[in-house]
């Protein structure tokens, strides 16, 4: 094995000195790793003979530690080979260097991420919850214990204050993860009482798998959950309030992965937004973390992310510009605020209608659209020419025996429009048939563009999930989600009534399920803390329109100073920062006229912190 290191790392310890340096700016309160699929993916079995050394495995810690030469590798699920070279020790000392506190995530023998299996084994089962044992101690333990020896002889006799645990990662199968989640909880708990182990709520922010996951949780008084999602700018603004309702007296949230599914600042304000909510929520909310943290610019499995690099230069992207500025102005408490909000939405869904198929060959027929009093809008049983659909995304659209069929099985976004965008309060009625591939098939409606629709996603997710998203300039949002699959060859009669706001829909003649979506995505969000250290107040305000917002703002009485520092991000929508412009970055500076009752005028598309001194 040859491994080529920086001669000066960060801290000495082996890390490239700027990404360090740039997640140490952030102050984070903690480090997850190693997170997200490579968990919950591949064999569960252990890198040895008797197992056959299985090269696709999840990630398992005693594989990851020792010199570094004998470590395992692995082909992991994002499609590269892992040396470990970064492994559960480098991860412990660089937590440790940060100030962090690290946050573990172990398999729980529950495969998610698509692949869906429970491993039944008793045995292994009995061995991972052993090796979790062991990490405790691993992170813990005494130098005179078996693996705390083994830490002091990798260079850290002290320990590194592990106090949190979370087992498994967004498992589609709520049950069959919940019923192995409590073995190993129960075994920690037994040894080690102070460590709290946090469970999951599946891959959405909503749906079946979630709720159901949710309600174990609760039953077991689970101390917090781990929720996961990435939605659309308009989610995030739509959603400030999301835990506002969330029992106080229930399990505790981690929100471990969320991001609006960009790097614009566009995405960013919509993040920041929703964060006054989180801040807002705190005693419900104990951890939240962006997701993911890094990316190589010439390797990119994943989008959105928040650090950039590449082999010589690294930067932070506008989500980072956020994330840094709300890390850097926590406070302690949250002072009771309110800003006037925006009425609810009126106007009925309006868009033409669209078929897609994604990774699957999927067939159509007898499409047909009503309006509300029965007059017909739109027929086509293709037994002439497909010539009221436009193609043009991908895929390869044909007229075959009568059906519409999409063809290319590897194509991923395919969607062939027809009508008008101006049509609302209609009934869509379809057959949809798989013919072959990973997925099922796509039936869209109140289609205005390429990027702003809703559809009917069934079998989506590597068939085993249904769901109707909503994209909104081409980021996408769950609005409902229910496990289910669909048969291949099998014809399926569709049903979409869109009266105003509510969508009901039908498959087979029975009702599948229904929305209102009738949400505002509220542009203007604020939250005020207090930080106890300096009795500064904190006010955090979030303008995401395009127009300045002159404001007045009441401190309630509080006797304040003239004087406020402020801190402003502000830019276009589309600005992205890069390796060679810096688009989104904080400015500073001085505002004088505070008091008790003062106005401020807060620019357009802007985040803006103003630290005011009390007396």
């Amino acid at each position: 094995m040859i491994s080529l290191l920086p001669r000066d790392t960060y801290k000495g310890h082996g890390l490239r000195k700027d990404l360090a340096e740039k997640i140490a700016a952030l102050h984070p309160g903690f480090v997850r790793f190693p997170g997200g699929c490579l968990v919950n993916t591949g064999s569960m079995q252990g890198y040895d003979e008797a197992s056959g050394y299985p090269r696709k495995r999840s990630y398992q810690w005693k594989d990851t530690i020792g010199p570094v030469e004998q470590r395992a590798t692995n082909s992991n699920f994002w499609g590269y080979n892992q040396s470990y070279g970064l492994g559960y020790y480098e991860y412990f000392q660089f937590a440790d260097d940060i100030g962090a506190m690290p946050l573990p995530v172990v398999p729980a023998l529950v495969t998610g991420c698509g692949q869906n299996k429970a491993t039944d084994d008793d045995a292994l089962l009995k061995r991972h919850i052993q090796d979790t044992l062991d990490l405790i101690e691993f992170a813990n333990g005494p130098v005179t214990s078996e693996w705390g020896r083994k830490r002091a002889q990798m260079g850290h006799p002290k320990p590194f204050h592990l106090t949190h645990l979370e087992v498994g990662n967004e498992e589609n199968l709520p049950n069959e993860f919940f019923a192995r989640f409590q073995q190993f909880r129960a075994a920690i708990e037994a040894k080690y009482p102070d460590v709290t182990v946090v469970s999951n709520a599946g891959p959405d922010d909503s749906g079946t798998t979630f709720d159901t996951a949710w309600k174990l949780n609760k039953d077991a008084n689970v101390d917090m959950v781990d929720e996961h999602y990435y939605n659309s700018p308009q989610w995030f603004l739509q959603n400030n309030d999301r835990y506002d309702s969330y029992d106080r007296n229930g399990p505790k949230v981690f929100l471990g992965e969320y991001a609006s599914g960009g790097n614009t600042f566009k995405n960013a304000l919509s993040e920041a937004a929703y964060m006054t909510g989180l801040e807002r929520n705190a005693d419900v909310v104990k951890l939240a973390s962006y997701a993911p943290l890094l990316a190589n610019e010439d390797y990119v499995q994943w989008r959105p992310d928040m650090i950039w690099f590449n082999n010589h230069a690294s930067w932070g992207s506008a989500d980072y510009e956020v994330q840094k500025l709300f890390m850097s102005n926590v406070g302690d408490r949250v002072v009771p605020s309110s800003a006037t909000t925006t009425p609810s939405l009126s106007a009925p869904i309006s868009g033409a209608v669209g078929l897609s198929a994604w990774a699957t060959t999927a067939a159509y027929d007898d499409v047909k659209v009503t309006g509300a009093d029965g007059t017909t809008l739109l027929s086509d049983d293709f037994s002439g020419d497909a010539a009221q659909w436009t193609h043009t995304g991908g895929g390869s659209w044909s007229l075959q025996d009568g059906q519409y069929v999409q063809s290319d099985v590897a194509a991923e976004n395919t969607m062939v429009p027809a009508g008008d965008p101006a049509w609302h309060d209609y009934d869509l009625r379809v057959k949809a048939t798989k013919k072959s591939g990973k997925e099922g098939f796509l039936v869209a409606f109140g289609v205005k563009d390429t990027g702003n629709y809703y559809w009917w996603n069934l079998g989506g997710w590597n068939n085993t999930t249904s769901a109707v998203e909503q994209a909104v300039d081409g980021g996408k949002s769950t609005l409902i989600s229910k496990a289910g699959s669909i048969e291949t060859g099998r014809a399926y009669d569709i049903d979409i009534k869109v009266r105003g706001r509510q969508v009901t829909l039908y498959l087979d003649g029975q009702e599948w399920g229904s929305f209102t979506d009738d949400k505002p995505a509220e542009p203007f969000r604020q939250v005020i803390t207090r930080d106890a250290k300096t009795g500064d107040l904190i006010v955090k305000v979030v303008n995401a329109q395009s127009a300045d917002a002159r404001t007045a703002i009441d401190l309630g009485g509080a006797k304040v100073g003239r004087k406020a520092a402020v801190t402003t991000l502000q830019a276009a929508p589309d600005a992205v920062n890069s390796e060679t412009a810096t688009a989104v970055a904080p400015v500073r500076s001085t505002f004088a006229g505070v008091a008790d009752r003062f106005t401020y005028t807060f620019p357009a598309n802007s985040v803006t912190f103003l630290r005011i001194k009390q007396k």
